[in-house]
This record gives structure tokens, C-alpha cells and sequence, in this order.
């Protein structure tokens, strides 16, 4: 119940606005479960799927096939998962999505400062066990902090500071 009531709705827009990283397959298959949960068993939607690509794919990833193509092989895993109800597209969904590492993590675009190496702006995916600094745009892993490597935070209405490491370095 949890999942349906509450984990489904909190995972679905992080992984629409494109914060996971993920295989085309894992994308092709999860399109299918999520028109699955918006359509149900209703075959006439089929023709309806280029017109909802953004609420089944992540925004980011629009551009690696035509619309055509899209529809195309989200009507193959829409048919591959043939028999699934709407409650078993969504507990899939979550199936799919929780193993990847940043499942279950809050997601920040931030301007960071104080970094050369880093981009002005970077995403912070906070989890359970530490930060993760992350490229906005190709998702790779600029750094992982877990909070016992934190040495010192302050934050206000518009700020986050946060000083990783020890004083000295």
C-alpha cells in the first residue's frame, strides 16, 4: 500500500525530469508500465503515446529517438507486459527503479563556488548515507560525501554551506 500511496508518486517525477541514470531498455520497459498506469488495458491509447513521451520518458532523454520510434517499442514492452494491472505497472516501476543508487534520494540544482574542477552549477542527490555532487547534464558522479566526512554546515532562506573534509583541507 505504502508504494502505491506514496513511494510511486515520489519516485515518478525524479525519474521523469531525468535525474537517474539509465539504460535505453530500463527507459523502453518503464515506458511501458507508466502507459500502462496512465491507459490500463485501453488499446485505443496506443495512438496517444507521442503526444505523452514526457510522461513516460525522462525529459532528457526525448532526443535519442524519433517520436515514431518511441511509440514504436513502448507498444512492444506495453504488449510484453501484457496482463499487468495498474497497481502491478507502478509496484514494477519501483521494482526497476530501486537499484539504481540514487533511488530515494531528494535532488538539488545548485550553484556551487568553491570548486574549480566542478561545473557553476551542479545537481546534490541526498540519500540516507551522504551527498552525491553530480554533473547536471551527464549525470556523472563528481564526488560522493557521506555526512561523517561533513565537518561543518550552515544554511538560510537562499544559502547552503557546506565544508567537506577537515578544516585544514
Amino acid at each position: 500500500e505504502a508504494d502505491l500511496i506514496f513511494h510511486f508518486p515520489q519516485e515518478l517525477p525524479k525519474y521523469l525530469r531525468g535525474y537517474h541514470v539509465c539504460t535505453k531498455e530500463e527507459m523502453l520497459n518503464i515506458a511501458g508500465l507508466l502507459f500502462r498506469v496512465k491507459a490500463s488495458s485501453d488499446k485505443s491509447q496506443l495512438a496517444m503515446i507521442p503526444k505523452m513521451l514526457k510522461e513516460l520518458v525522462p525529459t532528457d532523454q526525448l532526443k535519442v529517438m524519433s517520436e515514431n520510434d518511441w511509440k514504436k517499442n513502448i507498444v512492444a514492452a506495453y504488449n510484453k507486459q501484457a496482463g499487468l494491472t495498474v497497481e502491478e505497472a507502478k509496484i514494477s516501476f519501483l521494482k526497476a527503479v530501486y537499484r539504481w543508487p540514487t533511488f530515494g534520494c531528494a535532488f538539488f540544482e545548485v550553484k556551487q563556488t568553491s570548486e574549480p574542477n566542478f561545473p557553476d552549477i551542479v545537481r546534490i542527490a541526498i540519500s540516507k548515507i551522504g551527498l552525491t555532487i553530480m554533473h547536471p547534464k551527464t549525470k556523472d558522479v563528481l564526488g560522493n560525501y557521506p555526512y561523517n566526512r561533513m565537518a561543518n554546515w550552515c544554511s538560510g532562506s537562499t544559502y547552503f554551506h557546506m565544508t567537506v573534509g577537515n578544516l585544514v583541507k
